[in-house]
């Protein structure tokens, strides 16, 4: 039987009232689920913890060092200018592990320049010793480390020496050279950090 008061102005009114309520409770919903949805995604700081890290070369001029995130570790990016890397090779008598036995970096970053290219160092930067973080020193023969300092890294800390390539100076603290971490290049200018060629790491 049908309802005679279904058309009346009652009827409508209470049926405009319950479509602006669903609709605003609707609304309501969705604006309380996106942040909910958002907080889900991993944080810039969660994926510097543990997803590889893309890093542009084109912003790192030749002589600078930059430091980006992966796995909660500061990683430098070198940009060693031809001078810097003429000078690799004239100091080894002063190194620990010159040649990289130790087992510090991908198997394919165990050359001269402890890199896949040359002009480019990726290194951990937290001292072997306590895992301080070292200053970069790139100044040759600077007065307060030394006539032979080739330069590199030095810890303030508790003195320990790294070399451009990150290899650790003999009778320093520092029982090991710096820790290189897996990596890629995408293209010239574009590297991936925690991806080497096998995947990520």
């Amino acid at each position: 039987m049908n309802n005679p008061t279904a058309g009346s102005p009652n009827a409508r009114q209470r049926r405009r009232l319950l479509l602006a309520t669903g609709t605003v409770g609707g609304v309501g919903l969705v604006g309380t689920m996106l942040p909910f949805v958002a907080s889900m995604a991993p944080s810039d700081a969660a994926r510097s913890r543990g997803a590889p890290v893309e890093a542009d070369l084109d912003s790192v001029a030749p002589g600078a060092l930059v430091t980006v995130a992966w796995h909660g570790k500061p990683v430098w990016i070198l940009h060693r200018t031809r001078a810097m890397l003429d000078g690799l090779g004239k100091h080894d008598s002063l190194l620990a592990d010159p040649l990289s036995r130790e087992e510090q970096q991908p198997a394919y970053a165990r050359n001269a320049t402890r890199s896949l290219r040359p002009d480019f160092l990726l290194a951990i930067g937290l001292c072997t010793h306590l895992g301080c973080v070292p200053t970069y020193r790139p100044e040759v023969g600077a007065a307060d480390l030394g006539d032979d300092w080739p330069g590199g890294f030095f810890c303030p800390c508790h003195g320990s020496k790294f070399d451009l390539a990150g290899r650790v100076f003999r009778n320093v603290p520092a029982p090991l050279n710096l820790e290189i971490p897996p990596y890629a290049y995408q293209g010239e200018t574009r590297l991936v950090v925690g991806q080497d060629r096998s995947g990520p790491a």
